[in-house]
């Protein structure tokens, strides 16, 4: 095939036709951009994997997710399952020289996503992680705004990231969330595309200090008189200092949907502010900047059509597609995947120990 022209062929495993981010997220980005086709389809039953390979027009469909990863008519396995299921799959897909988009986490705990990511580097294939906030449009527009000079030096930041999960109750497929042995919780999902996002816009963390809570101990199972035991913290407290200067306070707190998204750097020449934000998180929703004095237009959106969960997806997928055909690095990857856990690591750390850590990359 002429990976110049014709169209990148994506498979797409943890696909459902009736819910799931793969049909939230991928499939309306994907249609949106002709440098991808959907190949195929995986599922945990052929009967779903068939429902979602007819709602997607995909070729193909499998009822295991390893077979997809393997498929010679795959350019790229889009990985959107289980945090505890990425593993497998994405080494396949290194394995049979396939390019990755991963879905955020890369791996249940930093030996996972380490080993991953140096598995990646040695057989040189294009990986992205699914980082879409820091990827958005608004957010990369904002940090092309601080490194210019826009507000003079970043002083000070204030994050305020809620989301509609981790609250006092949630849909039965989503108990695997509120169980930290899973890798996919609060502090890693809300609290790591918020991270990420602080990090693109003022730089890395130099230090920490955190509080990680379990604010409600349990979750009741939406239509049923069940409730299941929360291990993994639903608030999140990070006070930080960045390499260069800037200190900052992020707030991630759980089952909230009326607080707004918050994201507002004051410099020695201004103010930058980032609103917009999403129910299920402020990485699922279109974004805006503003500085004062006076703003910069952003720059115009790959798919100005899409809204909500495919438009910064969209955005991600064709950053990704501009790096396989130039050859180019520009996306997220597994590298910077293991350094956000590490990241996370030592806010967990910092928790459990009370005490200010350094973060070392």
């Amino acid at each position: 095939m002429n990976m110049t022209s014709a169209p990148l062929r994506v498979g797409i495993t943890g696909a459902n036709a009736r819910r799931g981010w793969a049909t939230d997220a991928h499939l309306g980005a994907l249609r949106a951009l002709p440098q991808f086709a959907i190949q195929a389809v995986s599922a945990r039953t052929m009967e779903i994997a068939e429902e979602a390979r007819a709602l997607y027009g995909a070729v193909s469909a499998y009822d295991d997710s390893l077979a997809l990863a393997r498929d010679p008519d795959v350019d790229i396995v889009a990985v959107t399952v289980k945090v505890p299921e990425h593993r497998a799959i994405v080494m396949a897909g290194i394995a049979a020289g396939k390019h990755i988009y991963c879905e955020w986490p890369l791996g249940r705990d930093l030996a996972e996503a380490r080993d991953i990511a140096q598995a990646a580097r040695a057989a040189g294939v294009h990986v992205a992680i699914g980082l879409q906030g820091a990827n958005s449009l608004a957010v990369r527009h904002a940090a092309k705004l601080v490194s210019d000079g826009a507000i003079g030096r970043p002083l000070t930041l204030r994050v305020v990231s809620p989301t509609a999960g981790w609250g006092a109750e949630s849909p039965a497929h989503y108990a695997y969330l509120q169980d930290k042995r899973n890798g996919a919780t609060l502090s890693t999902i809300a609290g790591g595309h918020t991270l990420a996002t602080i990090e693109a816009v003022v730089g890395d963390y130099a230090d920490v200090t955190a509080l990680a809570s379990i604010v409600q101990g349990e979750m009741k199972l939406s239509g049923t008189d069940e409730c299941i035991a929360r291990t993994c913290a639903d608030h999140l407290l990070v006070s930080g200092r960045h390499v260069g200067g800037c200190v900052s306070s992020l707030e991630v707190v759980g089952g909230v949907t009326e607080v707004p998204f918050e994201f507002i750097v004051r410099g020695t020449a201004g103010t930058l502010t980032i609103s917009g934000g999403h129910p299920g998180g402020y990485q699922a929703g279109r974004l805006a900047v503003t500085t004062t004095p006076g703003s910069v237009a952003q720059p115009s959106a790959t798919a100005p059509e899409l809204n909500g969960p495919p438009a910064n997806v969209s955005e991600m997928w064709t950053r990704f597609a501009g790096d396989i055909r130039s050859g180019t690095h520009t996306v997220p990857d597994f590298d910077r995947a293991a350094r956000l856990t590490l990241l996370l690591d030592t806010i967990d750390q910092s928790s459990d120990d009370g005490r200010r850590l350094r973060v070392e990359y």
